[in-house]
């Protein structure tokens, strides 16, 4: 039988399919891969100083190197923290609507914020040489939006494919009739 299922015999003698055990791989990975990225984002964002404290020479001619290869000359660093940060919650966003569940994904739109908010929060009470910025909490919220947005994209089209293969399963098991 495809995914465990077995066959039980009821009282009338009749054979039936049992319905078969749900897989939580999907959940597992985005859980393990959440506790990663979660990891990530607290390290990054509660390091006691800035992560780019000494970097400034490599910032310059990363912006360098992008300005001579057609990116405006706008795009400094104050705009290349911002899309840093906005990459940096994609991935926390896409998850954490992943693990809720399908009728409560649009929590992901107040959690992820109220990280955000927690995070900026904390840096500005614990970390003096840290700054709490409205702007990152923007950004950090947008990143996260994205995400949402593709984690609802994956699961409609999962949706709409798990749909057809039940179809499918009904009609072949009609037409074997």
């Amino acid at each position: 039988m495809p995914y465990g299922g077995g066959m039980t015999t009821h009282a009338d003698g009749q054979q039936k399919t049992k319905e078969p055990a749900p897989s939580h791989a999907r959940q597992w990975l985005a859980a393990v891969l959440l506790a990663a990225v979660l990891a990530t984002v607290l390290l990054v964002t509660m390091w006691p100083v800035p992560v780019d404290s000494g970097y400034s020479g490599s910032i310059d001619k990363l912006l360098a190197v992008l300005h001579r290869n057609g990116v405006p000359t706008w795009f400094g660093y104050n705009r290349l923290e911002f899309t840093a940060n906005i990459l940096m919650f994609i991935p926390l966003g896409f998850l954490v609507a992943l693990l809720l569940t399908q009728r409560l994904w649009w929590l992901a739109l107040i959690i992820c914020p109220a990280f955000s908010v927690l995070i900026e929060l904390t840096q500005a009470v614990f970390l003096a040489a840290r700054f709490a910025t409205v702007s990152d909490v923007i950004s950090n919220s947008t990143g996260a939006f994205i995400g949402i947005f593709f984690a609802v994209l994956v699961r409609a089209a999962v949706y709409q494919r798990d749909q057809k293969v039940i179809a499918r399963a009904f009609w072949q098991r009609e037409a074997s009739r």
